[in-house]
């Protein structure tokens, strides 16, 4: 982090020890020791402890704290007394009170101290996090009285988990939350304890009936959860299949292929699992597989495994996926199957099939503005241009990539909004907001976890205004991350000159003239990579303003003449070096194309030339991004093209069409 961070938490009188100067320079921005020390890994002796800074012994009870670990979080708090943030220090300790080593609720959890928290840190980030952890040990509990007085109070309300317990006190007050919870469960790898606790419990009562549990079984062995999928099996009751049975369609799906279906229930779904896991590995050999069992099932059951079919073959872009897609009808999908019978239509050019399956989507899935600008695609398509208009308006003032595209649909080109400019006084009205520093403080350290989350609290209730002046703010004391962040919050009042920064300009300016890059390209995708985080680091490896690999930025120095170490990856100049001459040369290779060569340069060159090859006829490049296969490339495209498109507006002051940067992807 910057000195002049350091010297605006300074300022705010919570001054780091000497020890904890050393401490912070030795941190990275993911928030551990540079140095994977030994104590770090096990626990040290007392006297080690006692030789190590204040914010050390901080850091590793952080750590025992995410770990569960309570004697070592008791033992390690002890120490910090004193220490600036005693929030955290309290919460790090009660926590591994609350959830054992595996992370499951404790129905034994110190009430009283989380009460006292509770009481003392009203407001504060941290104690909506404390509410979040006890609401779940008072869900297990099913002490639904006290779950009920202290729901009302979680701001945050974003735990899945929570959600489905919160489902749960209605049901036992005989409310019917069927449909509620049929719209909640929809990603198995958030269920935890308390949806599969929610769905066992609706289906003992009737609230949930049986295909929906056999829905979310299927639902957990297509996303890989297999082990979710077991344990909502046991909602079947006496029906459950065996555990040899589940294990069995999870990992050797063939054999329960080649078994038949004997016309029961629990034959019937066995088939459909095993179908549904075939598909992951090879979508041709599960459709000819299911073929030969599919006359044994109902109407239904066969429609739901050639949708299991068509999303595997939509994702490997197979060209039957929409042949497979159009046999599996109306059937009852994933939200991800879904969506990828909408993006098999697209790269088909049915757009029939797209509005259909769209409009056969929930709700909350076809609110998306993704879906909304499709469907105004191709109700344009169906010649019914007012309908369409009416769609794209929708999300026309939306400052992303869709929003733009359907700007565009409009007649209109990306354009800056008029710029909002606060004052002084309201930027310096941030300087003594307790959150912001406390945030500072957690910076200063390479904690972004804990300071995204003691920043981006502060933010919930602000006006634009005071948003805006929360971003001056993070620039001026250069968290620059921050600053776009905060900037991109704004709903009516803007400063897009803070929503896309552009620090190191004669940096990004020069490199990019070397190899004849196009600067907003340049900083669309340092946006979107690292923030602006200089010393950013992936969790492959990535480093740097630009996210250069390691053996990429080795294999670019040796082709541009310069001497390369790992160490120099959060050199700046170098990093941008390295990335504007990679991204050039990409592009020079995918034929000038932005979007082949964004993708290439976040999944590597390799996996876009084979996107490529799929193609039987030109497609649009908003096409072509749309059914890139991987999620974050995916969107990572779409927001480094739509980036680079305010970025240019900036730079030149003139109106951009984002559809003329994504052009047409032709066949290889």
């Amino acid at each position: 982090m910057s000195e002049r961070l350091t010297r605006v938490y300074r300022a705010a009188a919570l001054v780091l020890t000497a020890a904890a100067l050393v401490a912070c320079s030795t941190t990275q921005a993911t928030g551990r020791p540079k140095a994977q020390s030994a104590a770090s890994r096990s626990a040290p002796s007392a006297d080690a402890l006692s030789q190590r800074s204040p914010d050390d012994i901080f850091v590793q009870l952080r750590e025992a704290a995410r770990s569960n670990d309570a004697p070592r979080a008791a033992a390690l708090a002890a120490m910090l007394t004193d220490y600036d943030v005693p929030s955290y220090v309290q919460y790090f300790q009660i926590k591994p009170r609350m959830f054992d080593r595996s992370g499951k609720a404790l129905l034994d959890a110190p009430d009283d101290d989380i009460r006292a928290f509770l009481r003392t840190y009203d407001g504060q980030a941290i104690a909506d996090r404390m509410r979040n952890d006890w609401l779940l040990v008072l869900g297990k509990r099913h002490d639904w009285r006290t779950f009920d007085a202290e729901y009302p109070k979680f701001a945050l309300d974003d735990d899945t988990q929570v959600k489905c317990y919160a489902l749960m006190s209605r049901a036992s007050r005989g409310e019917s939350v069927t449909q509620a919870a049929i719209d909640l469960l929809t990603t198995p790898k958030n269920y935890g304890e308390g949806c599969i606790d929610m769905i066992n419990t609706l289906a003992a009562s009737g609230q949930l009936p049986r295909q929906e549990v056999w829905h979310q079984i299927r639902l957990a062995y297509e996303e890989n959860y297999t082990s979710v999928g077991k344990q909502i099996a046991d909602a079947l009751g006496a029906a459950r299949p065996d555990d040899t049975l589940l294990d069995m369609a999870a990992t050797r799906p063939a054999q329960i292929l080649a078994r038949g279906v004997d016309g029961s229930e629990a034959s019937r779904q066995l088939a459909l699992l095993a179908t549904v896991r075939m598909a992951r590995s090879d979508a041709m050999l599960a459709a000819s597989s299911f073929s030969s069992i599919a006359g044994s099932l109902s109407q239904d059951e066969r429609a739901i495994g050639w949708g299991a079919i068509g999303m595997r073959g939509a994702l490997s872009q197979n060209p039957m996926a929409i042949n497979w897609y159009r046999q599996a009808g109306s059937a009852k999908l994933s939200n991800t199957a879904q969506e990828w019978k909408i993006r098999a239509a697209l790269r088909a050019g049915d757009w029939n099939l797209v509005r259909t399956g769209i409009e056969a989507m929930p709700a909350a899935l076809r609110d998306d503005g993704v879906w909304t600008y499709w469907y105004g695609r191709a109700l344009r398509e169906a010649g019914q241009g007012d309908a369409a208009r009416a769609q794209f308006q929708k999300i026309a003032s939306q400052p992303n990539f869709y929003g733009q595209l359907a700007n565009e649909e409009l007649g209109n080109k990306t354009m800056l909004p008029p710029r909002t400019v606060v004052t002084r006084a309201e930027i310096d009205a941030n300087r003594s907001n307790a959150g912001f520093l406390r945030a500072a403080k957690f910076y200063d350290m390479g904690l972004r976890f804990e300071g995204n989350r003691e920043w981006n609290w502060e933010l919930r209730s602000m006006t634009d205004r005071q948003l805006i002046a929360a971003a001056q703010y993070a620039n001026g004391i250069e968290l620059f991350d921050r600053a776009v962040n905060t900037a991109d919050r704004t709903k009516v009042e803007h400063d897009f000159s803070l929503r896309y920064l552009m620090p190191f300009r004669d940096k990004v300016d020069r490199f990019s003239k070397i190899v004849d890059l196009d600067e907003a390209w340049a900083y669309g995708l340092i946006r979107q990579e690292s923030r602006f985080i200089i010393n950013a680091r992936s969790s492959a490896g990535a480093g740097g303003l630009m996210q250069v690999m390691p053996a990429t930025a080795k294999m670019v120095a040796k082709q541009i003449g310069i001497d390369y170490s790992p160490g120099m990856m959060h050199d700046i100049d170098t990093n941008i070096r390295l990335g504007t001459s990679y991204l050039s040369d990409i592009y020079s290779k995918f034929d000038g194309s932005a979007v082949l060569a964004s993708a290439g340069y976040n999944a590597g060159p390799g996996r876009p030339r084979t996107w490529r090859s799929t193609l039987d006829r030109p497609v649009e490049g908003a096409i072509f991004a749309e059914t890139i296969p991987f999620n974050e490339t995916r969107q990572y495209v779409e927001n480094v093209l739509s980036n680079t498109t305010y970025y240019s507006a900036i730079i030149t002051g003139r109106p951009q069409s984002l559809k003329e940067r994504l052009g047409v992807i032709l066949p290889q």
